[in-house]
């Protein structure tokens, strides 16, 4: 499940493409699939040590195209230990709602971005986290938790105070939004609820069978209720 466009990243063979906050690697394996030079970094060393050995089995198994290659490194978003424009393509997914000190988070992946090179964030979208709040303070309200909600134009703008210039903007997975209604509505722990585990079933349903109907119902709604909004820069040379 890609929040992002690849497409419009321009990941392609030997591509250095950095996935800031990997978590489990989502991203960082379709990287690796297109034949980028992958940097997987996170602070969850145990997470990490997942997503390498998930690279290993993707050359096992052929995935990987000549070119390929991938590695993990834990470490932090306010200090990252790379070169001023290191990378081509810098992605920073579902992570900035974490972090208190956001300017210097931001600051980090403008310099890590090489001039002409492309950084990618997405965060969660203002209402359907708003409504997430209202619900249950359960949500957000525990250890690294998220600690805002971001408006895209704020987010926008803070970017581009860096020098980067927008290039475009969408949102993504309209169908998730209804899920965490849900679970903040009876819980966010019980997810052996029955509304939780039937919604948890259509979305699975939809990830693996990827019906045509679905697909167009979510294009259709990513503008209204869209879960994720993604924002798209370019760093000038």
């Amino acid at each position: 499940m890609l929040t992002v466009d690849f497409d419009r990243l321009r990941v392609g063979r030997r591509t250095r493409f950095i996935d800031v906050g990997a978590g489990a690697g989502r991203h960082s394996y379709e990287a690796l699939r297109r034949g980028a030079d992958v940097t997987a970094f996170d602070m969850d060393e145990v997470e990490l040590k997942g997503v390498d050995d998930m690279f290993g089995a993707m050359a096992e198994v052929g995935e990987v195209p000549p070119g390929g290659t991938a590695r993990v490194t834990v470490g932090t978003i306010l200090d990252m230990p790379y070169d001023d424009g290191e990378f081509d393509v810098v992605l920073a997914s579902e992570i900035l709602e974490h972090v208190p000190e956001i300017e210097q988070a931001v600051a980090e992946l403008v310099r890590i971005t090489a001039p002409g090179g492309t950084l990618a964030v997405t965060v969660p979208r203002w209402l359907p986290e708003r409504i997430c709040w209202a619900l249950s303070d359960e949500y957000h309200a525990n250890e690294g938790g998220h600690i805002r909600i971001f408006k895209a134009d704020e987010l926008q703008a803070m970017v581009e105070a860096h020098g980067l210039t927008t290039t475009h903007r969408h949102h993504a997975h309209a169908l998730h939004s209804p899920y965490w209604w849900i679970k903040c509505a009876v819980g966010v722990d019980r997810d052996q609820h029955p509304l939780v585990r039937a919604y948890h079933r259509l979305l699975v349903w939809d990830m693996m069978k990827a019906p045509a109907a679905t697909r167009l119902a979510e294009r259709a709604l990513d503008p209204v209720i869209g879960k994720s909004v993604a924002l798209y820069f370019t760093k000038p040379f």
